[in-house]
């Protein structure tokens, strides 16, 4: 039995010679055939762990002050160069497979480069491995997605390329260092069953990497909490997630939105560990039953009619066109105040979908209407009218603001191309109280979007689609790239715009668990059709569709409910 181990690792990094501490004394243990599991928010220290095991940091910044990293008898934290080690006995699976795979190589290809370079194999007898690999992680088509670029394949498929590379060579360990963060919930719930199943099969010890510790009761033995570079706590799976003693484990368990009831507002991790008063209010059935009364009585402010979304692409080399039906005869409405969920796995046409609402695609067929004016209308119109009834909050906080412009700029920006406040003075004013609307203060206005955190992003993302004063907001996964506590923060942001400014929400989202907390109804779709519309409660209760319920099947951690 073979062991990876860390000793009392303190280590930092240097920046124009000034030193930080990152990782402070720490100590943990995983043998073969056991899972630990370590868990923690952006800037825990997490990932800068499982780098300085794999010896990727740049050795200039990085610096180790103190401890060991051994491998068995092999002191890692000495070697200059982990030869063999690295990808032959440790392996690692990053977060995001477009990243880890070479975009110019073919996907086999780049699997048997690996065999080849730790092992004697020929080039057929690479290719013969890989093909195998590639049935073992259950990849459809091997042969395809041999000879298949990266971006030819589903999210879920390249993440298992490079899961079959990882384990090509046996590894005696695996470090996955959240595998399944963007990942739908059936193909995290496949990719989390297929680990289990291939470290059964090869004895592996795993280090598994995540923010979320409903991912961590599917596949754990032992948890290791981490909090600001430090471990907090440590036990086994079941003792940390039944019974947690820190105040901040018990915060990461306590802002996941619940399956079996709906509190008024989320707790987080910072309120729990500084002890704060929490609003424990959870929604009776009579104040439900009331509420969705209350919204099934107001206006409809989005009727959408047999809306349908063709692609037909064009290849450079063949007059033959592949049509893709993205959105098939699509149907529903949305009224005043009211959470839209919509679900379904990638490809579905939920973002298509939302792309056709704010005029960003043009239809195929079908109508929108808002209130008494259809989408073309406003279109046409080209006075901006469309902006100011519906606006859509993206994903990627990152790459949705631009980084050229200050804050008090990005929010401004609409405000004088659509002409809702004159005067720079206004502009100023209005843009200072939507910054505090959203948790934000009047410095923030001249500073740049890389100052601010993940989830402060989002938050200007926020303001400055409420800049137009819109009435319905388009969430497409607004909330999915976020650690789950800065998410808790988000739902209760959202709920709390929604009833102050009386607001609509189409909340797009792969967590089903978000989902359910926040809407009032939910529209499953698959394969651009729609599988069921109904109220929220009811629709989880008993789904109507088999296929609403695998989604709802792979939820993780249900047993913690």
């Amino acid at each position: 039995m073979s062991t990876l181990e860390i000793q009392n690792l303190t280590a930092g990094f240097r920046s124009e010679g000034a030193e930080s501490i990152v990782l402070k004394d720490i100590s943990l243990k995983v043998s073969s055939g056991q899972t630990l599991a370590i868990v923690g928010e952006s800037g825990s220290g997490k990932s800068v762990t499982s780098m300085h095991i794999m010896q990727l940091l740049d050795k200039n910044s990085a610096f180790i002050r103190e401890g060991k990293i051994n491998f068995g008898e092999t002191r890692i934290s000495q070697l200059g160069d982990l030869g063999k080690i690295r990808g032959g006995s440790i392996a690692m699976v990053f977060q995001e497979p477009m990243t880890a795979l070479n975009p110019t190589m073919p996907c086999g290809k780049q699997v048997s480069e690996m065999l080849r370079l730790h092992t004697d194999m020929r080039k057929s007898e690479a290719k013969d491995r890989t093909l195998e690999l590639f049935n073992q992680v259950e990849i459809p088509d091997p042969e395809r997605a041999y000879s298949a670029y990266p971006h030819e394949l589903s999210g879920g498929q390249k993440q298992r390329v490079v899961i079959a590379m990882a384990i090509s060579c046996e590894p005696a360990f695996l470090i996955a260092d959240e595998p399944t963060t963007a990942l739908d919930v059936t193909v995290q719930d496949a990719i989390l069953k297929l680990l289990n199943n291939l470290q059964r099969e090869h004895n592996m010890g795993m280090i598994f990497i995540t923010h979320d510790l409903a991912v961590v009761s599917d596949i754990a033995d032992y948890v290791c909490v981490m909090y600001k570079g430090e471990i907090v706590e440590t036990g086994s799976a079941n003792s940390i997630l039944k019974s947690p003693k820190h105040a901040y484990t018990q915060g990461l368990l306590a802002c996941r939105p619940p399956l079996n009831s709906r509190p008024h507002r989320l707790p987080t991790v910072a309120s729990i560990v500084k002890q704060e008063k929490i609003d424990s209010h959870i929604e009776t059935i009579v104040e439900r039953t009331d509420r969705l009364t209350s919204i099934n009585q107001s206006p409809t402010v989005i009727q959408v009619k047999g809306l349908s979304k063709i692609f037909t692409p064009k290849s450079l080399f063949s007059k033959s066109k592949k049509v893709v039906h993205a959105v098939s005869d699509v149907s529903f409405s949305i009224r005043q105040g009211e959470t839209f969920g919509l679900v379904g796995e990638s490809g579905c046409g939920k973002t298509t979908l939302s792309r056709m609402l704010v005029g960003l695609i043009p239809l195929s067929s079908g109508t929108i209407e808002y209130g008494d004016q259809s989408l073309e209308q406003l279109v046409n119109a080209k006075t901006g009218a469309l902006a100011r009834i519906v606006q859509i909050i993206f994903q990627d906080p990152y790459s949705s603001l631009n980084p050229r412009l200050t804050v008090g700029e990005a929010i401004m920006e609409p405000m004088k191309v659509h002409q809702t406040v004159l005067g720079k003075k206004e502009q100023y004013g209005r843009a200072v109280e939507l910054l505090e609307l959203v948790g934000l203060d009047d410095p923030a206005m001249s500073r740049y979007p890389h100052e601010f955190s993940g989830g402060q992003r989002q938050r200007i993302g926020i303001a400055r689609a409420l800049a137009v004063e819109p009435q319905i907001l388009i969430c497409d996964e607004s909330v999915s790239a976020l650690d789950v506590s800065v998410q808790a923060q988000i739902l209760n942001l959202l709920n709390d715009l929604k009833e102050q400014l009386n607001l609509s929400l189409l909340f797009i989202s792969h967590d089903l668990s978000v989902v359910k907390y926040m809407s009032d109804r939910i529209m499953v779709m698959n394969q651009g059709e729609i599988e069921e519309i109904g109220e929220a409660d009811d629709l989880f209760a008993n789904p109507n569709s088999a296929y609403t319920q695998k989604l709802i099947d792979s939820i993780p951690g249900k047993d913690l409910q």
